[in-house]
């Protein structure tokens, strides 16, 4: 008896789960109806209205034969973040650009929408150049030009106004500095929340600004800047890195400066070296701590090498890798 029970109450329940969820049940399984849906004709504009201008920014080579087997290799990481983005304008005499701790192929996207949605016309956007032209008024256009930053994984974006009949720059410092600003605001408040990059912009990327050669044997960072930004940054990387100035001379681009290896930091503290309540006190070390800091402005890029008093190369190179990771 227990046994037809049994029976029963399965059968009863499998048949209200069918009843429920079955095909001609009140809550039918759907998640296959796609597979039978039919394609729609697209959608027709009425004659007076035309097609958005939109930029493709994930482009498909076409590939109209393939010979052979194609060994696609691991995509690389195309954006990454380290938490809160940082977003500022900045100047040095009378030129202005705006820095963003991310990747310019991040930052062209939103650049261009900025452009795309404001009362100017964009009459031109070239992702390759990092260009962005815009239509001003009868004698002049804006430029907009997206590039990579000095720092590892930045964008610096900068903002002309050009004659359009000469092709020069026109000084309207105060202009720029009001539009640079507005687009401050408006990368301020999209780039955190924009987690999209353009694969059309990628080879943004790969134009920094600040790249480590080697030469004779010793190392040399090269800037895509000139003298005066080379100076800017290198002190302000300086400074960055803790490391003390103790003198400089700009007309000759040298920085004097001391400099302890990292295992030798430990002992600043016997030295009077600088503590971590911020009380910062001249350090007195030896000769195999001095070194000279050159600045070499070299057809339109600066050269930044390290001498060692004591011509110790391995240290040299040490100190100007620790000024490369601080450079903005």
């Amino acid at each position: 008896m227990k046994i037809i029970s049994s029976l029963f109450l399965i059968t009863f329940f499998l048949s209200a789960c069918s009843l429920i969820s079955g095909p001609d049940g009140y809550f039918p399984d759907k998640k296959y109806d796609f597979l039978d849906e039919q394609i729609e004709e697209d959608i027709a504009l009425p004659g007076s209205l035309s097609d958005p201008n939109s930029e493709n920014h994930y482009p498909v080579v076409g590939l109209e034969e393939i010979d052979s087997i194609l060994e696609v290799p691991k995509p690389r990481q195309i954006f990454a973040s380290s938490g809160n983005s940082s977003v500022q304008l900045r100047r040095l005499g009378e030129l202005m650009w705006i820095y963003i701790e991310t990747l310019p192929s991040t930052s062209w996207p939103i650049a261009k929408n900025y452009w795309d949605t404001s009362k100017y016309e964009v009459v031109g956007a070239d992702p390759i150049s990092g260009e962005i032209e815009i239509e001003f008024n009868m004698e002049t256009k804006l430029q907009m030009k997206v590039e990579h930053g000095i720092k590892e994984a930045s964008t610096e974006i900068f903002l002309y106004q050009i004659n359009k009949i000469s092709g020069d720059i026109e000084s309207n410092p105060e202009f720029v500095q009001q539009e640079l600003e507005k687009i401050v605001e408006y990368f301020a408040a999209s780039v955190s929340n924009f987690s999209g990059t353009s694969l059309a912009a990628q080879n943004l990327n790969e134009m920094k600004k600040a790249n480590i050669f080697t030469e004779d044997g010793k190392t040399v960072i090269a800037l895509d800047l000139n003298f005066d930004r080379a100076w800017s940054s290198v002190s302000r990387a300086l400074i960055a890195a803790d490391i003390i100035t103790n003198d400089r001379d700009r007309s000759n681009g040298i920085f004097f400066v001391s400099y302890a290896k990292e295992e030798e930091r430990g002992l600043f503290g016997l030295f009077g070296g600088r503590s971590n309540n911020n009380n910062s006190q001249e350090i007195v070390l030896g000769e195999e701590s001095q070194f000279e800091i050159t600045i070499k402005e070299e057809n339109g890029k600066s050269f930044v090498r390290a001498i060692s008093k004591d011509g110790n190369i391995a240290d040299s190179e040490q100190l100007l890798s620790k000024i490369n990771e601080s450079l903005s």
